[in-house]
């Protein structure tokens, strides 16, 4: 984002404006932490603001201030795409391309609102008016934080906005773990932190609030667990039977992929889950050091993200798509021995 950029959306803010925030589908800690951010920011700034998420999201998100203003595109569409139609400026925030939120697509395309991106994947197209694309930032929060910045409006981060922003920061990081994290990142948390994020309660409300239910579904996940130690891969398999069982709820296998990622000597790790709703596989894919899970994604299961954290689908089955999964490994391994 250039210079010319930032005068042009400061001035765009500075009288009010009809804004719609937009996260990708199935939102992550780190789209909804950025949206609600950028949410209680522009308030200040007197916009009339909504956040628009694609589709429904876990619990475990829906603590965060304002939550319970957004809407969920999937149940409340009519009155989404009027306020699509009516908007003067659409924020994306952590995805890179249209198709990444679902049902919305046609509308935001044909929108004529000026469009400003905020993200932290790879290849984003071209569809925004204002980029703001950086691969190496750790996450899309942390660059919301650089925006409010670059606005000149460091001092008006309150508790609302750190706590948003902290929690975005502390999800897309794998809690400060992941290699994205900087130095930087710790400055930035610092400062939510003596804006009034408590980082203790925001770790509680996303990690520590799990029912009985999840902990055997994770149970069954474990049990699952395969490992191919000559290509340094582990992975894990859910049915839709075993959803079931355990009376799955959105949200309940996040941070499943990491527990075959921990495995000595892994360097790749995968879930493969069963999703007989959509007709699709849905998998996560987590990896460590300079194998890119991004790479991978993109070229064998229509997915992409980050070197070391993706997503994909499949259209075959479970059992297919397990062995289309093993059959691929043999032609990176080299790769992996070397991540």
């Amino acid at each position: 984002m250039t210079e010319d950029d930032i005068i042009a959306i400061r001035s765009l803010i500075s009288s009010p404006k009809k804004i719609v925030v937009v996260p990708h589908k199935n939102p992550d800690g780190d789209a909804m932490g950025s949206c609600l951010g950028l949410y209680h920011y522009l308030k200040k700034h007197e916009q009339e603001v909504t956040v628009i998420a694609p589709n429904d999201y876990p619990e475990f998100l829906k603590w965060m201030p304002a939550d319970d203003l957004s809407l969920k595109y999937e149940l409340e569409k009519d009155h989404s795409d009027q306020l699509i139609k009516e908007a003067d400026i659409i924020f994306t925030l952590d995805f890179n391309a249209l198709n990444r939120v679902g049902d919305m697509e046609q509308f935001l395309t044909e929108s004529s609102a000026i469009k400003i991106m905020i993200d932290h994947h790879q290849e984003p197209a071209d569809y925004a008016t204002y980029m703001y694309s950086d691969v190496q930032m750790s996450s899309t929060c942390e660059m919301v934080y650089n925006f409010i910045t670059w606005m000149g409006d460091q001092s008006l981060i309150d508790e609302n906005i750190a706590t948003c922003l902290y929690t975005g920061m502390m999800t897309d990081t794998g809690s400060f773990r992941f290699p994205s994290t900087t130095s930087e990142t710790h400055r930035v948390v610092a400062y939510l932190i003596e804006q009034g994020a408590n980082h203790s309660e925001i770790y509680n409300n996303v990690f520590d609030t799990n029912s009985f239910d999840r902990m055997q579904l994770l149970g069954r996940a474990l049990n699952n667990l395969k490992v191919k130690p000559e290509y340094r891969t582990a992975f894990i398999t859910l049915s839709q039977e075993e959803l079931n069982q355990y009376n799955y709820k959105k949200g309940d296998t996040e941070g499943f992929v990491n527990y075959a990622l921990s495995i000595e000597n892994i360097a790749f790790a995968a879930i493969f889950i069963e999703d007989k709703g959509n007709d699709i596989i849905k998998i996560s894919l987590r990896s460590k050091g300079t194998f890119s899970v991004n790479a991978f994604a993109r070229e064998h299961f229509n997915g992409g993200g980050h070197i070391n954290a993706a997503g994909g689908r499949s259209e075959l089955s479970l059992e297919a798509t397990v062995e289309k999964f093993i059959s691929i490994l043999p032609n990176y391994l080299k790769a992996l021995n070397n991540a």
